[in-house]
């Protein structure tokens, strides 16, 4: 008897990922890892909001992967506009940032996840997976650190978190590079704003959080980093 054909077996279609950072380097590092993946392929790159928005509705990605700092609108921002337009789709954050002071923000502006760029390629992928098959990711420390806010059993910075809800997502950036002991114009720099627009945040930041002066900003700015991580 003839042997049958075998029958082939379509592979299943690769997920798409739109990757947004404004460093042209790191995109590509990006893409040149992710498409070594045999279920990953990177559909297409934006460098900020517009592009990205733009991105988004002609390709039709499964996942945004999100750097926070970009040119003229954040990342914060961003994903909430994101989130409004395209409220299936899902995004995880890469950063440079502490995502001891970030994480949560993201994750309750509707973020499904938040990794730090420092985090080895293993990593990186295993988030990607984790959020496309439905699922949040952070590190351990933060989820153990969210769980304990959530339940209060230490009441740790209590006061300082009710404060700095206060805050706008770009003040309290700001803020929090305040406690890193960034200068104005580092601020600026990362945020890609003016010295004039971040000493603008500085006094509503002060303003909201009935703060005297630059000494008093920088005290509590330095003091809430630490005990945010």
């Amino acid at each position: 008897m003839p042997k049958k054909a075998a029958q082939k077996t379509a592979a299943p279609a690769k997920k798409s990922i739109l990757i947004v950072d404004d460093h042209p380097v790191f995109r590509a590092g990006l893409t040149a890892l992710v498409n070594l993946e045999s279920d990953l392929a990177i559909a297409g790159e934006a460098h900020d909001a517009v592009q990205a928005m733009s991105a988004i509705e002609s390709l039709r990605p499964d996942l945004v992967l999100m750097d926070m700092s970009l040119p003229g609108k954040s990342g914060l921002e961003l994903l909430k506009d994101v989130r409004a337009m395209h409220p299936g789709l899902p995004v995880l954050i890469i950063s440079m940032h502490d995502e001891a002071i970030y994480a949560e923000r993201v994750l309750k502006a509707g973020g499904r996840g938040y990794i730090m760029k420092q985090a080895g390629p293993d990593k990186v992928i295993e988030a990607v997976r984790r959020v496309l098959e439905g699922r949040v990711f952070v590190s351990e420390r933060i989820s153990a650190q969210i769980l304990d806010a959530m339940s209060d059993s230490r009441g740790k910075s209590a006061g300082s978190g009710a404060s700095t809800s206060k805050l706008t997502d770009r003040e309290f950036e700001v803020l929090g590079l305040i406690g890193q002991g960034k200068e104005p114009n580092e601020i600026a720099r990362l945020l890609h704003l003016s010295i004039k627009t971040v000493d603008t945040h500085r006094g509503h930041i002060k303003e909201k959080l009935g703060l005297r002066n630059g000494t008093e900003l920088i005290h509590y700015a330095t003091r809430w980093v630490v005990e945010q991580g």
